[in-house]
């Protein structure tokens, strides 16, 4: 029996991992990698998503490049998110600096409001409050992560060594529905349409509406597949992360990281539901 906890702050949801209030959470991926090196005994099993992250501007903005966000305040999450990263990636790919730039951090529910009051010159976290500054009108796509760096990893599931150890089929049933589902998700658009329809009125309490819009416009914004723990992935996080000052690289993929749940994801079959209302 898996009993979900909503969290509005990257803060919060780490302090109760930390508590063992919580055996499992999906958090963002170089925070769960700090932790480990930190020492908490946890281990990235799962990922939650592919892509799923855009940075917005003002409708009517001056800011059309990123070039253009040189002296500019952008919102990120948290210090140790993948967000702060592509920004730190985008800016050394185009000769720029991190310390170009303000950075801000704010839970994701308050980014949409101080965009549309223009006190932040940009904002970037995960969906969908980056697509509610869109949807309401006032909010511009400056980049889709999966444009800039394709296949990016935001969140992650991250399980305490000691759940694993004591209730590891527990562990891999969540794994498998987690997958599954996913799968499921990515199958046929309308199944997206049911899972804003459930998730949103059940889960998130967010308008469904929003929510499609995610899940839509366009259809790859956010992807529920290639979800498999993979060694290229992290250490190019990792690297970025020690660059960038975030990290010490004392923790090695195989200390925060236990792939061996999904070791082939085309054995995996969609899952099972059909939406009723």
């Amino acid at each position: 029996m898996f009993e979900p906890v909503r969290f509005n702050g990257w803060p919060e949801l780490k302090e109760a991992f930390l508590s063992d209030y919580l055996q499992a959470a999906f958090i963002l991926a170089p925070m769960a990698m700090a932790l480990r090196e930190q020492g908490v005994p946890i281990k990235i099993v799962y990922l939650g998503h592919r892509d799923g992250t855009t940075m917005m501007v003002h409708k009517d903005s001056y800011i059309h490049r990123i070039e253009d966000l040189r002296g500019k305040k952008i919102a990120i999450p948290n210090r140790f998110s993948n967000q702060r990263l592509i920004i730190f990636r985008a800016f050394k790919q185009r000769g720029m600096r991190i310390d170009d730039v303000a950075l801000l951090e704010m839970p994701p529910p308050d980014m949409p409001a101080v965009l549309q009051v223009r006190a932040v010159d940009a904002v970037i976290t995960g969906e969908p409050y980056s697509a509610q500054t869109e949807m309401d009108g006032y909010g511009r796509i400056l980049f889709m992560t999966k444009d800039v760096w394709p296949e990016f990893i935001s969140c992650v599931l991250a399980v305490h060594e000691k759940t694993i150890r004591d209730n590891r089929p527990q562990v891999q049933r969540l794994v498998d529905g987690i997958a599954g589902s996913g799968k499921w998700l990515d199958q046929r658009m309308d199944h997206r349409m049911q899972a804003a329809a459930f998730v949103g009125k059940n889960y998130y309490h967010q308008h469904p509406a929003l929510l499609r819009f995610v899940l839509s416009k366009p259809p790859d914004r956010v992807k529920y597949t290639n979800l498999r723990v993979c060694r290229n992935d992290f250490e190019e996080i990792e690297a970025l992360g020690v660059e960038s000052g975030i990290l010490k690289g004392t923790a090695p993929f195989e200390d925060y990281a236990d792939p061996s749940f999904i070791e082939d994801e085309t054995v995996i079959q969609p899952y099972n539901w059909e939406y009723t209302r």
